[in-house]
Protein backbone atom coordinates (compact mmCIF):
# COMPACT_ATOMS: atom_id res chain seq x y z
CA UNK A 1 0.00 0.00 0.00
CA UNK A 2 3.10 2.29 1.06
CA UNK A 3 4.31 1.13 -2.31
CA UNK A 4 1.33 2.11 -4.12
CA UNK A 5 1.15 5.38 -2.68
CA UNK A 6 4.71 6.85 -3.32
CA UNK A 7 4.23 5.26 -6.90
CA UNK A 8 1.21 7.72 -6.72
CA UNK A 9 2.38 10.69 -5.57
CA UNK A 10 5.29 10.36 -7.71
CA UNK A 11 3.33 10.51 -10.71
CA UNK A 12 1.60 13.94 -9.58
CA UNK A 13 5.21 15.41 -9.28
CA UNK A 14 6.34 14.23 -12.09
CA UNK A 15 2.86 15.48 -13.73
CA UNK A 16 3.79 18.96 -12.34
CA UNK A 17 7.15 18.87 -14.23
CA UNK A 18 6.30 18.04 -16.97
CA UNK A 19 3.65 20.42 -17.26
CA UNK A 20 6.59 22.90 -16.41
CA UNK A 21 3.96 24.33 -14.11
CA UNK A 22 5.41 24.41 -10.11
CA UNK A 23 2.66 22.25 -8.39
CA UNK A 24 1.66 25.12 -6.06
CA UNK A 25 0.86 26.89 -8.83
CA UNK A 26 -1.09 24.08 -10.18
CA UNK A 27 -3.20 23.75 -6.88
CA UNK A 28 -3.85 27.78 -7.00
CA UNK A 29 -4.48 27.71 -11.26
CA UNK A 30 -6.88 31.11 -11.81
CA UNK A 31 -10.38 28.99 -11.93
CA UNK A 32 -11.24 31.64 -14.86
CA UNK A 33 -8.02 32.63 -17.04
CA UNK A 34 -9.83 35.08 -19.56
CA UNK A 35 -11.26 37.99 -17.49
CA UNK A 36 -13.59 41.06 -18.94
CA UNK A 37 -12.34 44.04 -16.83
CA UNK A 38 -14.82 47.50 -17.67
CA UNK A 39 -13.28 50.74 -16.63
CA UNK A 40 -14.72 54.46 -17.63
CA UNK A 41 -11.81 56.96 -18.95
CA UNK A 42 -8.41 54.13 -18.83
CA UNK A 43 -6.15 57.93 -19.67
CA UNK A 44 -6.76 59.48 -16.22
CA UNK A 45 -4.15 58.82 -13.46
CA UNK A 46 -7.42 57.39 -11.60
CA UNK A 47 -6.97 54.16 -13.54
CA UNK A 48 -3.46 54.06 -14.06
CA UNK A 49 -2.35 51.16 -11.67
CA UNK A 50 -4.97 49.09 -14.23
CA UNK A 51 -2.47 50.76 -17.06
CA UNK A 52 0.74 49.42 -15.05
CA UNK A 53 -0.53 46.21 -14.70
CA UNK A 54 -1.95 45.65 -18.42
CA UNK A 55 1.20 47.01 -20.00
CA UNK A 56 4.06 45.22 -18.01
CA UNK A 57 2.33 42.12 -18.36
CA UNK A 58 1.65 41.28 -14.56
CA UNK A 59 -1.76 40.38 -15.36
CA UNK A 60 -0.32 37.60 -17.90
CA UNK A 61 2.21 36.33 -15.13
CA UNK A 62 -0.78 35.40 -13.25
CA UNK A 63 -1.99 33.24 -15.61
CA UNK A 64 -4.65 35.64 -17.07
CA UNK A 65 -5.74 36.74 -20.36
CA UNK A 66 -7.00 40.03 -19.46
CA UNK A 67 -9.65 42.30 -21.70
CA UNK A 68 -10.22 46.04 -20.89
CA UNK A 69 -13.40 47.52 -22.51
CA UNK A 70 -12.94 51.15 -21.91
CA UNK A 71 -15.99 53.73 -21.31
CA UNK A 72 -16.93 57.06 -21.61
CA UNK A 73 -17.26 56.99 -17.55
CA UNK A 74 -17.67 54.98 -14.75
CA UNK A 75 -20.91 54.59 -14.34
CA UNK A 76 -21.04 53.10 -18.19
CA UNK A 77 -18.40 50.93 -16.65
CA UNK A 78 -20.85 49.91 -14.03
CA UNK A 79 -23.30 49.06 -15.85
CA UNK A 80 -21.41 46.35 -18.32
CA UNK A 81 -20.57 44.18 -15.10
CA UNK A 82 -24.12 44.47 -14.18
CA UNK A 83 -25.22 43.54 -17.60
CA UNK A 84 -22.97 40.34 -17.28
CA UNK A 85 -20.72 41.86 -20.56
CA UNK A 86 -17.75 42.78 -17.75
CA UNK A 87 -16.68 40.47 -15.36
CA UNK A 88 -14.65 42.91 -13.02
CA UNK A 89 -15.10 46.69 -12.95
CA UNK A 90 -12.04 48.92 -12.23
CA UNK A 91 -14.38 51.78 -11.20
CA UNK A 92 -15.08 54.21 -7.75
CA UNK A 93 -15.69 52.16 -4.49
CA UNK A 94 -18.98 54.50 -4.29
CA UNK A 95 -20.57 52.32 -7.13
CA UNK A 96 -20.38 49.00 -4.47
CA UNK A 97 -23.05 51.04 -1.84
CA UNK A 98 -25.12 52.12 -4.78
CA UNK A 99 -25.81 48.64 -6.00
CA UNK A 100 -26.51 47.51 -2.58
CA UNK A 101 -28.82 50.17 -2.20
CA UNK A 102 -30.70 48.34 -5.38
CA UNK A 103 -30.33 45.18 -3.73
CA UNK A 104 -27.55 44.19 -6.53
CA UNK A 105 -23.98 42.76 -4.04
CA UNK A 106 -21.08 43.82 -5.12
CA UNK A 107 -17.27 43.86 -3.49
CA UNK A 108 -14.07 46.06 -3.56
CA UNK A 109 -11.28 43.93 -3.17
CA UNK A 110 -8.26 45.89 -4.17
CA UNK A 111 -8.28 49.65 -3.96
CA UNK A 112 -6.06 51.45 -6.49
CA UNK A 113 -6.83 55.22 -5.09
CA UNK A 114 -6.99 56.62 -1.80
CA UNK A 115 -7.73 60.31 -3.22
CA UNK A 116 -10.19 60.97 -5.41
CA UNK A 117 -7.89 63.04 -7.67
CA UNK A 118 -11.01 64.70 -8.95
CA UNK A 119 -11.25 68.63 -9.30
CA UNK A 120 -14.41 70.77 -10.02
CA UNK A 121 -14.01 74.27 -11.72
CA UNK A 122 -15.49 76.86 -13.12
CA UNK A 123 -14.80 78.05 -16.91
CA UNK A 124 -13.39 81.57 -16.75
CA UNK A 125 -14.85 81.95 -20.12
CA UNK A 126 -18.34 80.95 -19.03
CA UNK A 127 -18.72 82.64 -15.76
CA UNK A 128 -15.88 85.41 -15.06
CA UNK A 129 -18.15 86.91 -11.95
CA UNK A 130 -17.50 83.43 -10.10
CA UNK A 131 -18.00 83.94 -6.27
CA UNK A 132 -19.24 80.63 -4.68
CA UNK A 133 -20.60 77.37 -5.41
CA UNK A 134 -23.99 79.18 -5.69
CA UNK A 135 -23.44 80.47 -8.57
CA UNK A 136 -23.23 76.83 -10.14
CA UNK A 137 -27.18 77.01 -10.11
CA UNK A 138 -28.88 76.71 -13.50
CA UNK A 139 -25.13 75.78 -15.03
CA UNK A 140 -23.81 73.04 -17.06
CA UNK A 141 -21.30 70.91 -15.94
CA UNK A 142 -18.99 68.55 -17.62
CA UNK A 143 -18.57 65.25 -16.09
CA UNK A 144 -17.07 61.70 -17.75
CA UNK A 145 -20.50 60.47 -17.74
CA UNK A 146 -23.52 61.12 -15.44
CA UNK A 147 -23.75 59.20 -12.30
CA UNK A 148 -20.15 58.55 -12.23
CA UNK A 149 -17.47 59.36 -9.61
CA UNK A 150 -16.77 62.83 -11.14
CA UNK A 151 -20.51 63.60 -10.64
CA UNK A 152 -20.78 62.14 -7.16
CA UNK A 153 -18.09 64.44 -6.51
CA UNK A 154 -19.83 67.49 -7.98
CA UNK A 155 -23.36 66.73 -6.18
CA UNK A 156 -21.50 66.63 -2.86
CA UNK A 157 -19.85 69.92 -2.97
CA UNK A 158 -23.09 71.30 -4.37
CA UNK A 159 -25.07 69.76 -1.59
CA UNK A 160 -22.67 71.20 0.95
CA UNK A 161 -23.15 74.63 -0.68
CA UNK A 162 -27.49 74.14 0.10
CA UNK A 163 -27.99 73.02 -3.76
CA UNK A 164 -29.29 70.27 -5.15
CA UNK A 165 -27.86 67.49 -7.89
CA UNK A 166 -31.42 68.43 -9.97
CA UNK A 167 -30.54 72.30 -9.67
CA UNK A 168 -27.59 71.87 -12.36
CA UNK A 169 -26.97 70.17 -15.61
CA UNK A 170 -25.01 67.65 -15.52
CA UNK A 171 -23.37 66.31 -18.85
CA UNK A 172 -20.91 63.68 -20.05
CA UNK A 173 -18.30 65.30 -21.96
CA UNK A 174 -15.70 62.14 -21.53
CA UNK A 175 -12.32 62.11 -19.87
CA UNK A 176 -9.80 63.17 -22.54
CA UNK A 177 -9.77 65.73 -25.29
CA UNK A 178 -13.52 65.63 -25.51
CA UNK A 179 -13.71 66.78 -22.31
CA UNK A 180 -11.27 69.77 -23.36
CA UNK A 181 -12.83 70.73 -26.07
CA UNK A 182 -16.50 70.44 -24.46
CA UNK A 183 -15.13 73.46 -22.01
CA UNK A 184 -13.21 75.59 -24.08
CA UNK A 185 -16.14 75.91 -26.83
CA UNK A 186 -18.68 76.94 -24.61
CA UNK A 187 -20.72 73.89 -24.23
CA UNK A 188 -20.55 73.76 -20.35
CA UNK A 189 -19.79 76.40 -17.76
CA UNK A 190 -17.90 74.22 -15.34
CA UNK A 191 -16.27 70.70 -15.43
CA UNK A 192 -15.58 67.84 -12.55
CA UNK A 193 -12.92 66.17 -14.08
CA UNK A 194 -9.47 64.62 -13.60
CA UNK A 195 -5.47 64.91 -14.29
CA UNK A 196 -4.23 65.03 -16.89
CA UNK A 197 -7.33 67.18 -18.43
CA UNK A 198 -7.42 69.21 -15.12
CA UNK A 199 -3.93 70.10 -15.15
CA UNK A 200 -3.96 71.19 -18.97
CA UNK A 201 -7.53 73.24 -18.57
CA UNK A 202 -5.49 74.79 -15.85
CA UNK A 203 -1.94 75.63 -17.41
CA UNK A 204 -4.12 77.09 -20.17
CA UNK A 205 -5.55 79.40 -17.93
CA UNK A 206 -9.35 77.91 -18.61
CA UNK A 207 -10.54 77.42 -15.36
CA UNK A 208 -10.73 78.79 -12.01
CA UNK A 209 -10.44 75.41 -9.24
CA UNK A 210 -13.35 75.51 -6.87
CA UNK A 211 -12.80 72.14 -4.84
CA UNK A 212 -9.60 69.83 -5.43
CA UNK A 213 -9.23 66.49 -3.95
CA UNK A 214 -5.67 65.39 -5.49
CA UNK A 215 -4.17 65.37 -2.08
CA UNK A 216 -4.84 63.46 1.14
CA UNK A 217 -4.95 66.84 3.28
CA UNK A 218 -7.48 68.53 0.27
CA UNK A 219 -9.57 65.14 0.34
CA UNK A 220 -10.03 64.82 3.90
CA UNK A 221 -10.96 68.65 3.77
CA UNK A 222 -13.50 68.28 1.20
CA UNK A 223 -15.10 64.53 2.63
CA UNK A 224 -14.81 64.92 6.19
CA UNK A 225 -12.01 61.37 5.95
CA UNK A 226 -10.31 59.17 3.62
CA UNK A 227 -12.09 58.83 0.84
CA UNK A 228 -11.52 55.90 -1.18
CA UNK A 229 -11.84 55.93 -4.57
CA UNK A 230 -10.56 53.89 -7.73
CA UNK A 231 -10.65 49.83 -7.13
CA UNK A 232 -11.50 46.93 -8.75
CA UNK A 233 -14.62 45.68 -7.79
CA UNK A 234 -17.05 42.58 -8.67
CA UNK A 235 -19.97 40.32 -7.74
CA UNK A 236 -19.97 38.43 -4.52
CA UNK A 237 -20.96 35.54 -6.98
CA UNK A 238 -17.89 36.28 -9.48
CA UNK A 239 -15.58 36.22 -5.91
CA UNK A 240 -17.16 33.02 -4.67
CA UNK A 241 -16.48 31.05 -7.56
CA UNK A 242 -13.17 32.50 -8.74
CA UNK A 243 -11.22 33.51 -5.75
CA UNK A 244 -7.91 32.33 -7.39
CA UNK A 245 -8.92 34.18 -10.18
CA UNK A 246 -9.67 37.46 -7.98
CA UNK A 247 -6.20 36.59 -6.07
CA UNK A 248 -4.17 36.87 -9.49
CA UNK A 249 -5.96 40.05 -10.44
CA UNK A 250 -4.99 41.20 -7.17
CA UNK A 251 -1.61 40.35 -7.00
CA UNK A 252 -1.43 42.07 -10.26
CA UNK A 253 -2.52 45.02 -9.10
CA UNK A 254 -0.37 45.25 -6.10
CA UNK A 255 2.65 45.02 -7.99
CA UNK A 256 1.55 47.77 -10.20
CA UNK A 257 1.22 49.93 -7.33
CA UNK A 258 4.13 48.83 -6.34
CA UNK A 259 6.16 49.68 -9.05
CA UNK A 260 4.34 52.62 -9.34
CA UNK A 261 5.94 53.82 -5.79
CA UNK A 262 9.52 53.95 -7.03
CA UNK A 263 8.75 54.56 -11.19
CA UNK A 264 10.83 57.44 -12.72
CA UNK A 265 9.05 59.61 -14.75
CA UNK A 266 10.88 58.60 -17.93
CA UNK A 267 9.65 55.01 -16.60
CA UNK A 268 5.85 56.21 -16.52
CA UNK A 269 6.30 58.03 -19.81
CA UNK A 270 8.18 54.50 -21.80
CA UNK A 271 4.90 52.31 -20.25
CA UNK A 272 1.40 54.29 -20.56
CA UNK A 273 0.67 54.77 -24.54
CA UNK A 274 0.98 58.08 -26.32
CA UNK A 275 -2.40 58.78 -26.82
CA UNK A 276 -2.41 59.41 -22.70
CA UNK A 277 0.53 62.24 -22.74
CA UNK A 278 -2.14 64.40 -24.54
CA UNK A 279 0.57 65.71 -27.11
CA UNK A 280 2.65 67.21 -24.04
CA UNK A 281 4.69 64.68 -22.57
CA UNK A 282 5.75 67.58 -19.38
CA UNK A 283 2.41 68.34 -19.14
CA UNK A 284 1.62 64.66 -18.00
CA UNK A 285 4.32 64.23 -16.17
CA UNK A 286 3.61 67.74 -13.87
CA UNK A 287 -0.07 66.13 -13.56
CA UNK A 288 1.67 62.89 -12.27
CA UNK A 289 3.23 64.81 -9.52
CA UNK A 290 -0.10 66.43 -8.27
CA UNK A 291 -1.70 62.92 -7.91
CA UNK A 292 1.11 60.81 -7.11
CA UNK A 293 0.33 60.62 -3.53
CA UNK A 294 -3.63 60.09 -4.51
CA UNK A 295 -2.48 56.12 -5.37
CA UNK A 296 -2.78 53.46 -2.80
CA UNK A 297 1.13 52.64 -1.88
CA UNK A 298 -0.57 48.99 -1.30
CA UNK A 299 -4.07 48.54 -2.36
CA UNK A 300 -5.32 48.50 1.46
CA UNK A 301 -8.97 49.83 2.29
CA UNK A 302 -8.22 52.65 4.82
CA UNK A 303 -10.28 51.10 8.11
CA UNK A 304 -12.71 54.53 8.19
CA UNK A 305 -13.30 55.05 4.28
CA UNK A 306 -16.29 53.17 3.20
CA UNK A 307 -18.34 55.10 6.12
CA UNK A 308 -17.06 58.04 4.53
CA UNK A 309 -18.27 57.13 1.05
CA UNK A 310 -21.65 56.09 2.32
CA UNK A 311 -21.47 59.91 4.15
CA UNK A 312 -21.24 61.46 1.29
CA UNK A 313 -23.67 59.59 -0.69
CA UNK A 314 -26.29 59.67 2.03
CA UNK A 315 -25.33 63.72 1.56
CA UNK A 316 -27.44 63.94 -1.47
CA UNK A 317 -28.80 60.62 -3.11
CA UNK A 318 -31.51 59.62 -2.73
CA UNK A 319 -31.11 55.82 -3.55
CA UNK A 320 -29.05 55.52 -0.25
CA UNK A 321 -30.82 57.66 1.98
CA UNK A 322 -32.27 55.53 4.43
CA UNK A 323 -30.92 52.27 2.95
CA UNK A 324 -29.81 49.47 5.45
CA UNK A 325 -26.49 49.46 3.93
CA UNK A 326 -23.62 46.92 5.33
CA UNK A 327 -20.50 48.05 4.57
CA UNK A 328 -18.93 45.28 5.92
CA UNK A 329 -20.40 43.52 2.36
CA UNK A 330 -18.69 45.87 0.27
CA UNK A 331 -15.27 45.28 0.86
CA UNK A 332 -12.48 43.06 1.33
CA UNK A 333 -8.82 43.51 2.45
CA UNK A 334 -8.08 39.55 2.64
CA UNK A 335 -6.55 39.25 -1.18
CA UNK A 336 -4.92 42.21 -0.78
CA UNK A 337 -3.31 40.97 2.50
CA UNK A 338 -2.35 37.59 0.97
CA UNK A 339 -0.11 39.18 -2.14
CA UNK A 340 1.48 41.70 0.16
CA UNK A 341 3.09 38.71 1.91
CA UNK A 342 4.03 37.28 -1.38
CA UNK A 343 3.88 39.80 -4.39
CA UNK A 344 7.16 41.85 -4.99
CA UNK A 345 7.46 44.74 -7.26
Amino acid sequence: MKRRTFIASGAVLAGGAWSGMPLAFAQNKPEQAKVSIAVGGKNLFYYLPLTIAERRNYFKDEGLEVEIADFAGGAKALQAAVGGSADVVSGAFEHTLLLQAKNQYFREFVLQGRAPQIVLAVSKKAMPNYKSVADLKGKKIGVTAPGSSTSIMASFVLAQAGLKATDVSFIGVGAGAGAIAALQSGQIDAIANLDPVMTKLDRAGDIRIVSDTRTLTDTKAVFGGNMPAGCLYASQSFITKNPNTTQALTNAMVRALKWLQTASGKDLIATVPESYLLGDRALYLDSWQHVKEALSPDGLMPADGPATSLKTLQAFDETVKGKPIDLSKTWTNDFVKKALATVKA
